[in-house]
């Protein structure tokens, strides 16, 4: 589908094509919900940013890295780039098969904020996190100008059919606490709250991956009714600490899920049987891997659902 769009932006910005997309793993494997195909570059891309994905290299942006630069960057015109995103979301909701909910999401400020920063993927984004611990309040306007944008972009996906939203903070765990607060968890709540100002029975899932230790607290906000964890998270501890608060979801290894095997049986009876007491939706700890045999992935559901 990627080649016939002629390329992965063109994909995530032609209806037909990611629609198709999104409904395909329900059709194959009768999945309770399916997750909006798309990319949290289309933000940025939507503000005025260069925004190209390079094969086998991941994204490539013309950086920000100071205020003159966020000066060129505008909200007059995202609902009209992002406009083919909501007939997706519209084409996908009127197709779920069996009942399955849609999931829309956007990627959450300080994780869109780093790749806007940087240009690129990183493994430290230094300079995405060095202006945000340097000049926090100059790095603040970014954020705000996110938080904005995102808000607009994730009401209209509700708007077009969406039913639940996700927030993905995948760089989150990146931060310490105090600028975890102020760049992670502040701008997530926001953007919860703006939404919710519209949308007030819209539930709201929350995946700051990497900060676990950070999750118990952002549980307790009430505008957040879900929490994202990652694999390494224990599930016994997101039992007790999150799920009084919070619904959880995930926390299956998707490299167990690529090694397959009784293993993999074995740990998805254990992370259902530790969090059973209370709302639990299974999922990966993150994005499943390219390589990872079809088989495996009706092995797991099998599994979760016996």
């Amino acid at each position: 589908m990627r080649e016939e769009a002629g390329g992965f932006l063109n994909l995530c910005f032609d209806p037909e094509k990611a629609a198709e997309v999104t409904l395909q793993p329900l059709r194959r494997f009768g999945f309770d919900a399916a997750i909006l195909f798309s990319d949290i570059l289309v933000i940025p891309h939507a503000l005025g940013q260069n925004v190209t994905f390079e094969a086998g290299e991941g994204p490539r942006l013309d950086w920000i890295r100071d205020s003159d630069a966020l000066k060129k960057l505008s909200m007059d015109y995202i609902h009209e780039s992002l406009g083919p995103i909501y007939k997706t979301v519209s084409r996908v909701s009127g197709a779920l098969p069996n009942g399955a909910a849609l999931i829309g999401f956007a990627g959450a400020p300080w994780t869109v904020a780093t790749y806007m920063v940087e240009g690129s993927g990183s493994r430290d984004y230094p300079n995405a996190k060095g202006w945000a611990l340097g000049d926090p309040d100059s790095f603040q306007n970014l954020i705000d100008l996110l938080v904005e944008s995102t808000s607009a972009y994730l009401i209209r996906q509700i708007e077009a059919g969406a039913e639940v939203l996700q927030l993905f903070d995948t760089w989150s765990g990146l931060l310490p606490k105090h600028a975890f607060d102020r760049f992670s968890a502040e701008p997530i709540c926001n953007i919860a709250r703006r939404v919710k100002e519209v949308h007030p029975d819209i539930p709201i899932i929350a995946f700051p991956r990497g900060a676990a230790l950070y999750l118990p607290e952002l549980a307790r906000m009430p505008e957040i009714d879900g929490i994202g964890i990652d694999f390494a998270v224990d599930p016994a501890w997101a039992a007790r600490e999150l799920q009084p608060h919070a619904a959880v979801q995930g926390n299956f290894d998707p490299i167990l899920l690529l090694a397959g095997g009784y293993e993999l049986e074995k740990r998805a009876r254990e992370i259902v049987d530790a969090l059973s007491g209370g709302p639990h939706i299974f999922n990966l700890g993150h994005g499943i891997l390219p390589p990872t045999p079809t088989e495996h992935v009706e092995r797991l559901i099998k599994a979760v659902r016996g």
